[in-house]
């Protein structure tokens, strides 16, 4: 395990969960539609390999990175700060809670900007401070410093708003192409009540958009000064010194 993996104690068990499976689900729906037509050559998730970021996406070669496990679960293992993979390599990069699953969250968005081809796309989600589940997140962190053993979303870092995501993006050199909010209900661990307020995914969605517990966002690397003629026709090896599986496919659909 490196130093800067923070993924906690039972997340797994978690997103096994009722209350899991809710985030997973809204948020495998949302990355099947926009991955599906996003084109090129080479595609990459890094972390949270519950979710298939890369399931409708039909380019040739595809990977998933963890920053921690065994070999049989992934196909590469690494610091999400020095990927190993040539500068302006790949066309697609997925982020699946990652960014709030890592010690240095801006560092390794600066690494996918550096991994990206230009008008590659990056793909985020993550949870939204500004709502239901934000504020209860940020009350039990506070009992959890007075020494209770609490826990509601096991993220190890912390929630990162959209507005601040947008900020790193934009100093990054990345313009967001789309984006949006979802998961209305409350934090019930429990189906029969989340069913009970299904309801709640209809109104939020029109009537309080910004305050969804989860948000994803797709954003596209713009280089000033640089057109794209056409693609880059060899054949992406990962840079030595990593120990990658064969397999050009880490998901199938």
């Amino acid at each position: 395990m490196n130093s800067t993996n923070l993924q906690p104690a039972g997340l797994r068990e978690w997103i096994s969960s009722p209350l899991g499976r809710y985030v997973l689900g809204w948020e495998q729906d949302q990355m099947d539609r926009v991955v599906a037509d996003l084109f090129g050559f080479h595609a990459l998730q890094l972390g949270l390999d519950d979710l298939q970021g890369l399931k409708t996406n039909r380019m040739p070669h595809r990977w998933l990175g963890l920053d921690q496990g065994p070999m049989t679960r992934t196909d590469f293992v690494t610091d999400f700060r020095a990927l190993p993979f040539a500068e302006q390599s790949l066309d697609l990069v997925v982020l699946p809670h990652t960014l709030e699953m890592h010690a240095h969250a801006h560092e390794t968005l600066r690494e996918v900007e550096r991994v990206l081809v230009p008008e590659g796309r990056v793909v985020i989600t993550g949870f939204n401070p500004v709502s239901l589940w934000g504020f209860k997140q940020g009350r039990e962190t506070f009992y959890r410093r007075l020494g209770a053993r609490t826990e509601f979303v096991p993220i190890a870092g912390e929630m990162i708003s959209m507005g601040r995501l947008k900020d790193w993006l934009r100093l990054l050199g990345f313009e967001i192409e789309q984006g949006g909010f979802g998961l209305y209900k409350p934090a019930f661990n429990s189906q029969s009540w989340l069913d009970k307020f299904n309801w709640m995914e209809f109104a939020g969605d029109r009537w309080w958009p910004i305050f969804g517990s989860a948000y994803f966002v797709v954003a596209v690397k713009r280089v000033k000064g640089m057109r794209v003629l056409g693609a880059n026709w060899k054949k992406l090896k990962p840079q030595a010194g990593l120990a990658v599986r064969p397999t050009a496919v880490s998901h199938k659909g």
